[in-house]
C-alpha cells in the first residue's frame, strides 16, 4: 500500500484523505511466528497532513489461522486492529521523534505495508484454543519423531530397559 507525497499533499491539504484497500500480507506466513495462513487484509482509514507530519489513522481487519495451544489443529482467528502511524518529511530527525515513533520518509513514496504487517504481528495472541471436542478428534496423533501414547497403551507396553529382566523371570519360572 504505497502513497506518493504529491498524492498525499494534493488530497489531504484541506480535508482528510480517505483510503480503502485490500493488502496482501501473506509474507507473514513464512516468518518465524504462529501464523499458518493469512489472506488479504482489509485496510481502511484516513490520512491527515499537519505541517511536516503525515498522520495515518486506519483499521486493519481480516482472519488468520493459528495453531490450537492444546491440540495443534487450525483455529481461525478474526482480528480488527486500530492503528495510528505518524511520518515526517522533515530532514531534521531527532531522537525525541524516534522515541515518539515518528517515522522519517525517505524519497517520494511512503509504503504503509510494513507498518500494517507490524501491527498484525503485534496483535497475534499468545495462544488460542479450538472449540469443543472436534478439536480433540482432529488433533494429530503422529508427527516427525513423535507419537501420541494413551494411558492404556502405556500400561500395555514394557519399558525396553526392563525387557531383559522379563526374560530372567521367564527363566526362573521354567526351572521350578
Amino acid at each position: 500500500m504505497k502513497f506518493t507525497l504529491g498524492q498525499i499533499r494534493k488530497n489531504a491539504y484541506n480535508e482528510p484523505y480517505t483510503f480503502d484497500e485490500k493488502v496482501d500480507v501473506s509474507e507473514l506466513e513464512t516468518m518465524n511466528n504462529d501464523i499458518r495462513e493469512i489472506g488479504p487484509v482489509h485496510v481502511a482509514g484516513k490520512c491527515f497532513l499537519q505541517g511536516e507530519q503525515i498522520i495515518f489513522s486506519f483499521r486493519i481487519s481480516g482472519e488468520m489461522i493459528l495453531p490450537c495451544a492444546r491440540t495443534l489443529v487450525d483455529v481461525p482467528y478474526p482480528f480488527d486492529i486500530g492503528a495510528d502511524e505518524v511520518f515526517t518529511t522533515s530532514s531534521h530527525y531527532s531522537r525525541e521523534e524516534e522515541e515518539d515513533e515518528i517515522h522519517p520518509i525517505e524519497g517520494e513514496v511512503l509504503d504503509l505495508t510494513p507498518y500494517i504487517k507490524e501491527n498484525i504481528l503485534l496483535e497475534v495472541p499468545f495462544r488460542v484454543f479450538s472449540d469443543g471436542a472436534s478439536g480433540q478428534e482432529e488433533a494429530p496423533v503422529k508427527g516427525n519423531d513423535w507419537e501420541l501414547v494413551t494411558e492404556k497403551e502405556k500400561e500395555q507396553t514394557v519399558d525396553p530397559r526392563l525387557k531383559k529382566l522379563e526374560s530372567l523371570l521367564k527363566d526362573d519360572n521354567r526351572k521350578q
